[in-house]
Formats: C-alpha cells, sequence, structure tokens
C-alpha cells in the first residue's frame, strides 16, 4: 500500500505484496486467515491461497461471458467490432492447432483457446497499478491481496499437471499401455537383440521418465517465473513515489509483449505436447 505515508520499509512493503491471502488450519487445529508468512508457511501443503482462487475464477468467468456474449449476437453480416476481433483470435488459435496438431481430437483446438485467452486475462492483471486492489482489499478489511494469478507457482503448475494428465491420457489411449511403455523404455537406445533390448530398457526408462516429467515442470514454471518477474519489478517501481509513473508506463508497453507471449507460449507447448501424445512410433 503506497508505503502507508512512510509505516512501511520499503522490504516490508515489497513482503506485504508478494504475500498471499492464505487460508488453512493453524498449528493448534483452528481454521482461519494466515496473517503473514510463517503462520502461512506453518499450515502446511494443504493451505488455500484465497486470491489465487477467487482471481483465476473470476477471470474464467469474464473470458466466458464475453465470448458467449459475442458469440450468441454474431450475425452472417457486417460484423461489429467485438465480433471482429473475438473471431480474429479464434481463427489465430484455430490455425495454429492447424499447423501443429497432427492427430484428430475435438479437444485441443477449445482447450487452445482457453488457455490462450484464459492466460492472458491473468497475466493482464500484472497490469494493474500494484497498489489500486490490494488497498481497496485492506480498507475492507482484508491484509492480503494477490491480483496476479499466474505470479503464483500453485496455479502454474495446476495447469501444467492438467496438461500432463491429458498427455498421459492420450498417449495409453492411441498407443495403449504396452505402445506407451515401450515409447519410454525403447527409445533412445534400441536394439534388435532381446538382450540389450533388457539392458537398455531402464537406462531408457530414466532418460525419456526424466524427459516426460520436465514437460509439466518446464511448462508451470517458466510462466510463474516470467510473470512473478515482471509483478516484482512493478512492485519496485511502486517504491520510486513520483518517478514511478514513466517508469511503470515504459515497463507495461513492455509487459504487455511479454504477458501475451506467455500465454501464447503455454498454449504452443500445450499443442505440440498432445500432439506429441498422439503420434504413433
Amino acid at each position: 500500500m503506497a508505503k502507508e505515508a512512510g509505516q512501511q520499509t520499503s522490504g516490508e512493503y515489497i513482503i506485504h505484496h508478494l504475500q498471499h491471502l492464505t487460508f488453512g488450519r493453524h498449528p493448534d487445529g483452528t481454521w482461519g486467515f494466515a496473517h503473514g508468512a510463517e503462520e502461512a508457511a506453518a499450515m502446511g501443503f494443504m493451505a488455500i491461497h484465497v486470491d489465487t482462487m477467487f482471481w483465476s475464477l473470476f477471470l474464467g468467468l469474464i473470458f466466458a461471458f464475453i465470448f458467449r456474449s459475442v458469440a450468441r449476437r454474431a450475425e452472417a453480416g457486417v460484423p461489429d467490432g467485438m465480433q471482429n476481433f473475438i473471431e480474429w483470435i479464434v481463427e489465430f488459435v484455430d490455425n495454429s492447432v492447424k499447423e501443429t496438431f497432427h492427430g484428430t481430437s475435438k479437444l485441443v483446438a477449445p482447450l487452445a483457446l482457453t488457455l490462450f485467452v484464459w492466460i492472458f486475462f491473468q497475466n493482464l492483471m500484472d497490469l494493474v497499478p500494484v497498489d489500486w486492489i490490494p488497498m481497496t482489499a485492506y480498507v475492507m478489511g482484508i491484509e492480503y491481496m494477490k491480483v496476479v494469478p499466474t505470479a503464483d507457482v500453485n496455479a502454474t503448475m495446476g495447469m501444467a499437471l492438467g496438461v500432463f494428465g491429458l498427455i498421459l491420457f492420450y498417449s495409453i489411449k492411441i498407443k495403449g499401455v504396452g505402445g506407451f511403455v515401450g515409447e519410454l523404455t525403447g527409445m533412445p537406445f534400441s536394439a534388435r537383440s532381446p538382450l540389450l533390448k533388457v539392458v537398455f530398457a531402464p537406462i531408457n526408462l530414466i532418460l525419456e521418465g526424466v524427459a516426460l516429467l520436465a514437460k509439466p515442470i518446464s511448462l508451470g514454471l517458466r510462466l510463474f517465473g516470467n510473470l512473478y518477474a515482471g509483478e516484482l519489478i512493478f512492485i519496485l517501481i511502486a517504491l520510486l513515489g513520483l518517478w514511478q509513473l514513466p517508469l511503470h508506463f515504459g515497463w507495461a508497453v513492455f509487459h504487455l509483449l511479454v504477458i501475451t507471449l506467455q500465454a501464447y507460449i503455454f498454449m504452443m507447448l500445450t499443442v505440440v505436447y498432445l500432439s506429441m501424445a498422439h503420434e504413433h512410433h
């Protein structure tokens, strides 16, 4: 909060803005909100970041409302500006999927569109001045409020694990259990000899297992790292007082490219991974 007239040090200001509104079980057995990072850490793995959940769902509903509203009033004649823009996004995603995905699925294109727009909306919250919503929440009695869901590793890894689940599902569905296991144990070292196949199988499993597990980890951490860094820079700029306006504007213009690119990268990697899951070897 704008340093609250100097009552907060710079370190306290940064820590406050990076703290989530966390709900969970206290060590004494009671349930409630954490009043600081130490209490949040003591709640353990099952604690919930309420602000991340709220803004993710809220922005998802906005995305669904906008696209549904445009679809319901779409006309075959001359479309309005909003319909043109939505159609351009849909066509852009559809062309990207057609160029990258080599299987047959009714899920991939809608999933790609959902991921791209939903993640973009979440990323876009990074452009809201860092004090506006947290200060409003503080006045309402809410101590912490982080408004960028993709700056929370729990959100980005949650989406990445969802994609990972689809990768496993389609890999087994298309190739069968035997084909999927054979893919993990038969590459990159292969041999005609049954004995060598047995020798190479654990080595291949380790190498391919690492490559498989790296997909959701890199997918989630890449998005989190870029948005967390962008949010931190905005917080540091806010500490500069009157000098923050030109710097905030300059970084916001550059960051607009970053948030769009990160949404696109997450979408395209998802399409690529699902395309690989549909391929027969």
